[in-house]
């Protein structure tokens, strides 16, 4: 059997590239962990790689659904799973390269999702975001659920919801139906190679200050006006996501350019020190910092390692 490379860091740290050259010299194709990357037509503001980057390389899970179309947990942990047995199978390295912690944790650990809902307590919760704003929804989840409230960021209405739909439906609060799995990290299959990319926190946000305006310019402004002149709502879960949701507010003529330019900056910092304090908890990861180390010298360690799992497994 091949082994499992997983790649996870903040934004801008180079997971792209690495995920890239590791399939090169691997033989190796990708699955996205991106929860916005998942999305059609949503190219620029998820920092998708170009046809150019994917140089060829088959790729999964990217463009597979319409931005109006709902996508959970639980359904990327199936598709991603399916598709890396599809890869071991043909003999090849499967590689997961994203940000999306859950997703990630979703295919390490055993994670199990409540799929019964209910479109009537869920609607209510969204009438009681309409009408009061998602402060007062995130207060609403405090005080039945303090330890979810504590995880989840105000923005993030639809967990917020999701987890004030399921707590309303269980009698208890969603982490309690959860569990404990996001602080019980058991031992790795030994055919994963888990590896996180970091980088002093000022060159992650020198680099995410100036991905994000290379991000207007490349026409993030016009991307997200020509989803709405499709007909899609800006009220959708994709376009509330970094980047998209700034852009709107610009066009909406709710800020200036200026100002977009400085929220999205400030706001893509923030996602990034999320998802270090996330990644940072698991004792499992093997980092690699892409500002002290060269490309050439990560690369090659990673590819040792794999060596030797798969002479293990052999």
């Amino acid at each position: 059997m091949k082994p499992l490379i997983i790649i996870v860091g903040p934004t801008a740290v180079g997971k792209t590239a690495l995920g890239i050259a590791l399939a090169q010299a691997l033989n190796g194709e990708i699955i996205s962990g991106d929860s916005v990357q998942i999305y059609r037509k949503l190219n620029i503001g998820s920092a998708k790689p170009t046809l150019e980057e994917q140089a060829n390389i088959p790729h999964y899970l990217l463009d597979i659904l319409d931005p109006d179309e709902p996508f959970t947990v639980a359904q990327f942990q199936s598709l991603a799973k399916k598709h890396i047995q599809d890869i071991q199978s043909r003999d090849k390295v499967p590689i997961v390269v994203g940000g999306t912690g859950l997703y990630i944790r979703s295919l390490l650990d055993p994670f199990e999702f409540p799929q019964q809902g209910s479109e009537e307590v869920r609607e209510s919760w969204q009438k009681f975001l309409a009408k009061w704003g998602k402060e007062a929804l995130h207060s609403e989840l405090a005080k039945r659920d303090p330890e979810s409230a504590k995880r989840l960021h105000p923005n993030d209405t639809v967990r917020i919801i999701r987890a004030l739909e399921v707590s309303q439906l269980a009698g208890k609060p969603y982490s309690e139906v959860r569990g404990n799995h996001d602080l019980h990290y058991p031992p790795l299959d030994p055919s994963i190679v888990y590896v996180g990319l970091t980088a002093p926190r000022d060159i992650i946000y020198e680099r995410i200050n100036l991905r994000c305006e290379k991000m207007i310019e490349a026409g993030l402004l016009e991307e997200t006006l020509g989803l709405i002149k499709e007909g899609y709502s800006p009220k959708l879960k994709p376009l509330q996501s970094i980047g998209y949701r700034h852009a709107l507010m610009y066009l909406f003529g709710k800020v200036t350019r200026e100002e977009m330019i400085r929220l999205f900056q400030r706001d893509t910092r923030h996602f990034a020190k999320r998802q270090l304090t996330w990644f940072r908890r698991d004792p499992r990861l093997t980092w690699f910092d892409t500002y002290k180390e060269k490309p050439a010298s990560i690369l090659e360690s990673i590819i040792a390692t794999c060596n030797r799992i798969q002479s293990r497994l052999e």
